[in-house]
């Protein structure tokens, strides 16, 4: 019976190693699995920034393009012209602040009532205008860049 007993383990455990293996062959497999999808995130990771690299690259190409072009421009127009062009921007702005200014001052001084200062100056014209001039003076750089 001894005999028997240790006949059949003899036969079962020279499975033991193949069976082992197995498990062990799996368990590799699933490691490689995980490591080539780190490897695919951190590809996708760099292709991404490459991107954005690309896309700050052709911003600046683009600014330098815009530069230059203008500098072209310039050389070729007369001194008034450069000035009015470099001032129209900003003279825009000071009118509508001074618009603002005028239009408070006529208001605190009586020239012009709530109704009349509402109809001329009222939230639907002033946020849209401030909003205007001030994301042209500083945010324009600041949303590009994001």
């Amino acid at each position: 019976m001894i005999t028997l007993i240790s006949s059949v383990l003899g036969f079962g455990t020279s499975f033991l190693p193949r069976i082992l293996g197995f498990f062990e062959e799996k368990r590799d497999q699933a490691h490689e699995i995980k490591m080539m999808d780190k490897q695919l995130e951190q590809q996708i990771k760099i292709g991404n920034q490459k991107m954005q690299m690309m896309d700050i690259s052709a911003d600046i190409a683009e600014s330098e393009t815009i530069h230059k072009e203008h500098s072209s421009i310039t050389q070729k127009s007369s001194q008034w012209c450069i000035n009015l062009s470099a001032s129209v921007r900003p003279l825009i702005t000071f009118f509508l602040f001074f618009e603002f200014v005028i239009l408070t001052f006529l208001l605190a001084f009586g020239f012009i009532d709530n109704d009349m200062f509402s109809l001329l100056w009222n939230s639907d014209t002033m946020a849209p205008v401030f909003a205007a001039c001030v994301s042209f003076w500083f945010g324009s750089r600041s949303f590009n860049r994001k």
